[in-house]
C-alpha cells in the first residue's frame, strides 16, 4: 500500500534540472581549433627556418649548385661518386663555375650541394607536413566552418613558391650569359612570398588563439586609426624587406663599409652609372644600398609615429605589443649598421634576416591587437 502524501509536498518528476553552459551554442561547431593552431604554428617554425636556410644558402653562393628542377627525384641525392662527378660536370657547364668557381673540386662542389640540397628537401618537408595535416583535419571533419579555404591558402601559396624558387634559380643557370648569381628581383620575389606565407601563418595562429565569439565581441572594439596606422608600417616594413633581398642579391652590403656616409659622401659614388638608367635600382650596388639604408631611416620615423600612438590605447596588452615593435626596430637598426660596418659577414648577415622575420612578427601581433583589443578588467590590472 502506498503512503500517504500531504496536500503541501511539492510535486516533482523527480527530473534533475538542466545547467546552462556558456559557450555551448558553438561548442559543436568549433572545430579542432586547439590541434589545429598546434599544426600550423609547426608550419610557422619550419617556414623560419626555412627563411634562415635559404639566407644561408645565399650567403655561401650554394643556390645554383643544383642546375635542375626535379620535384620529386630530386629528393635522391648522389649516392655514389659515379653520380657526384655527373652533377659536378653538370655544374661546371654553367657560368658562376666558369667565371667564379674554377678553383672548385669536388669536395668543394659537395659542400655548396648540400646547402642547396637541404634547402629544396626542407621545401618538400613544409609541403608534405602542410599536406598530411590538411588531408587528416579535413577527413576527420575537424575543420571549423569557414576555415577550410583559409588552411588551403597556405598550401597553394607553397606549391607557387616552389616554382618562383625555380624561376629565381634558373635566371642564374646560365652559359655564356655572364651570370654568376640569380637575378636580384627574382630572389625579392621569392623571399617576398616566404614573408608573406609567414604573416598568414602569423595571423591564423592568432586567430585561433581565441574563440570566435570572443573575436567577435573584440572586433566592436577595435581601435581604427592605430589598425590603419599599423597596417602602413608591416607594408612598409614588406617593401623594406624586398629592397633588403635586393641588396643580399647582389652583395651590395659589401660594397661601402662606412656609415653614416657612403665611400664619403651623402650619396654614393656614381649612382646612375648603368645604362639603361633604371637597371641602377637593381644592380647598382651603392645606389641600391643607398636606398636601402634611405628606406631604412623613414621606416624607423614611421614606427615612432605608430608608437605614439599605440601609447595611447587603452589597452595594456596592446600598447605592450607597439613597446616591443619599437624596441625590435631599435635593434634591427644597430644590426644593419654593424652588418654594413663589417662588411656583411655571414654570421652578423643571418642574424639581421632573423631579425627581420622577428619584427615583421611583432608588427602582426601589434596590428592584430588593434583590431582584436583584449580588454582588461579594472580587477585585472
Amino acid at each position: 500500500m502506498s503512503e500517504r502524501r500531504s496536500i503541501f509536498e511539492e510535486v516533482s518528476d523527480e527530473t534533475p534540472k538542466q545547467v546552462a553552459q556558456p559557450g555551448a551554442i558553438d561548442r559543436g561547431r568549433r572545430g579542432a581549433r586547439g590541434a589545429i593552431r598546434v599544426w600550423l604554428m609547426m608550419l610557422f617554425a619550419l617556414v623560419v627556418i626555412m627563411i634562415a636556410v635559404g639566407g644561408l644558402t645565399r650567403l655561401t653562393d650554394s643556390g645554383l649548385s643544383i642546375t635542375e628542377w626535379r620535384p620529386v627525384t630530386g629528393a635522391i641525392p648522389p649516392m655514389s661518386e659515379a653520380d657526384w662527378q655527373a652533377e659536378f660536370d653538370k655544374y661546371k657547364q654553367i657560368d658562376q663555375w666558369q667565371l667564379q668557381n674554377r678553383w672548385m673540386e669536388l669536395d668543394d662542389f659537395k659542400f655548396i650541394y648540400w646547402w642547396e640540397w637541404g634547402h629544396r628537401q626542407l621545401g618538400r618537408v613544409i609541403g608534405l607536413v602542410w599536406a598530411l595535416g590538411f588531408a587528416g583535419f579535413l577527413i576527420a571533419r575537424r575543420i571549423p566552418p569557414g576555415w577550410t579555404g583559409k588552411l588551403l591558402i597556405p598550401g597553394l601559396l607553397g606549391g607557387v613558391q616552389g616554382a618562383v624558387g625555380w624561376w629565381m634559380v634558373a635566371s642564374g643557370v646560365t652559359q655564356g650569359e655572364g651570370m654568376t648569381s640569380v637575378a636580384s628581383y627574382r630572389l625579392a620575389v621569392h623571399l617576398g612570398l616566404a614573408f608573406a606565407i609567414l604573416a598568414i601563418l602569423a595571423w591564423y595562429i592568432f586567430q585561433l588563439g581565441r574563440e570566435e565569439r570572443d573575436l567577435m565581441q573584440a572586433r566592436r572594439g577595435k581601435e581604427a586609426k592605430l589598425f590603419s596606422l599599423s597596417t602602413g608600417l608591416l607594408h612598409f616594413a614588406f617593401l623594406q624587406i624586398l629592397l633588403g633581398a635586393l641588396v643580399a642579391g647582389i652583395d651590395a652590403g659589401r660594397s661601402y663599409t662606412d656609415w653614416p656616409l657612403m665611400g664619403g659622401q651623402i650619396i654614393p659614388p656614381n649612382p646612375l652609372m648603368i645604362e639603361p638608367v633604371w637597371r641602377n635600382f637593381f644592380e647598382n650596388p651603392g645606389l641600391v644600398q643607398f636606398i636601402h639604408r634611405c628606406a631604412g631611416y623613414l621606416l624607423a620615423i614611421f614606427a615612432v609615429v605608430v608608437w605614439l600612438r599605440g601609447r595611447r590605447s587603452a589597452h595594456a596588452r596592446t600598447r605592450f605589443a607597439f613597446n616591443a615593435v619599437l624596441a625590435a626596430m631599435a635593434v634591427q637598426i644597430v644590426l644593419g649598421i654593424v652588418t654594413v660596418l663589417y662588411a656583411a659577414p655571414w654570421h652578423i648577415a643571418i642574424l639581421h634576416q632573423a631579425m627581420a622575420v622577428a619584427l615583421w612578427v611583432l608588427i602582426l601581433r601589434a596590428r592584430f591587437l588593434s583590431l582584436y583589443p583584449v580588454s582588461t578588467s579594472l580587477r585585472g590590472a
